[in-house]
């Protein structure tokens, strides 16, 4: 009994500095991958501007592939964290402290410097883009680490009720914002092996970048998934389209993620869009009953 009294307040410290294995694990696992996604970041970049400098023979575009998987699997490793935390009923405030540092560097500083370091080389023939490239991926990093500081203040046990709770989140999830760019820049490098112009396609990556980072610091709210688990049910139609995007991810690497985190993203913005319409509507018509009241029946 003890025990469970001190669990319930988040704030006791024996409580709050808890170190559960099992979802810490998986927290690691994302930092893991998301600091080897780095140093493949750095070791791209150097073979891009020095072929063979490297002790091994992999190109920059090999290299730039092995960063992308390993920020996917950071995803997947993010998703787990949180689901192991809640279905152990195991979460503490050093989970959710240490998730979102390590979330910076999967989700910040890597997708960052994917961008920063394919625009260098690939748009050398515009000096005063280079010149911007770091600030395009600065903006994207602190964009993501505000989000991650504003997702931690919204989620206080202080600050949130479990009906808050089960509400979707607040601005593009950062790992739905990493998975984007990752994959963007997965099908940019196989477009490349086919096409020698990579540099006019990745021109287009600094603009979607500025859009992603826009996006997560915004109201807009995105489906959180929180609540799908083994007893989730669904519609035959549902569960026949899900295995179908399954088999097009496996079929289709590089076009089907990046169209998967696309539909995200602009599903939510459609989403957002149509709930001000139907607000607006309903203003306009509060205001019509307002200055039109309706007559009384003689």
């Amino acid at each position: 009994m003890p025990d469970l009294e001190s669990r319930e307040n988040p704030y006791n410290v024996k409580q709050a500095s808890r170190i559960y294995i099992l979802p810490n694990l998986m927290t690691a696992g994302n930092l893991f991958c998301g600091f080897v996604a780095v140093i493949r970041c750095i070791q791209a970049w150097i073979q891009m501007k020095a072929p063979g400098a490297l002790p091994y023979p992999s190109s920059y575009a090999e290299l730039f592939t092995q960063a992308v998987w390993l920020v996917l699997a950071a995803v997947i490793f993010d998703s787990l964290d949180g689901r192991l935390a809640r279905l152990g009923g195991r979460e503490s405030l050093f989970g959710a402290e240490f998730d979102s540092l390590a979330d910076v560097v999967s989700f910040g500083v890597s997708p960052a410097l994917m961008v920063f370091f394919l625009i260098l080389s690939p748009t050398q023939d515009y000096p005063a883009f280079r010149q911007i490239g770091w600030l395009i991926g600065f903006i994207y990093l602190l964009c993501a680490a505000v989000r991650l500081a504003r997702f931690n203040v919204i989620t206080n046990p202080l600050l949130y009720s479990e009906k808050e709770a089960s509400r979707d989140f607040v601005g593009l999830p950062v790992p739905a914002a990493a998975g984007t760019v990752a994959s963007l820049v997965l099908l940019l490098l196989k477009l490349g092996e086919s096409n020698r112009e990579l540099h006019r396609l990745a021109l287009l990556l600094p603009i979607l970048l500025l859009l992603i980072a826009v996006l997560m610091v915004s109201t807009i709210r995105y489906p959180s998934f929180k609540h799908v688990d083994w007893q989730t049910k669904t519609r035959v139609r549902t569960f026949v389209g899900m295995i179908v995007i399954v088999v097009c991810v496996i079929l289709l690497r590089e076009v089907a993620l990046v169209a998967l985190f696309l539909a995200y993203i602009f599903y939510g913005i459609a989403r957002h869009l149509r709930r001000v319409q139907l607000s607006s509507r309903l203003r306009r018509q509060r205001k019509q009953a307002v200055h039109n009241p309706p007559t009384a029946v003689q």
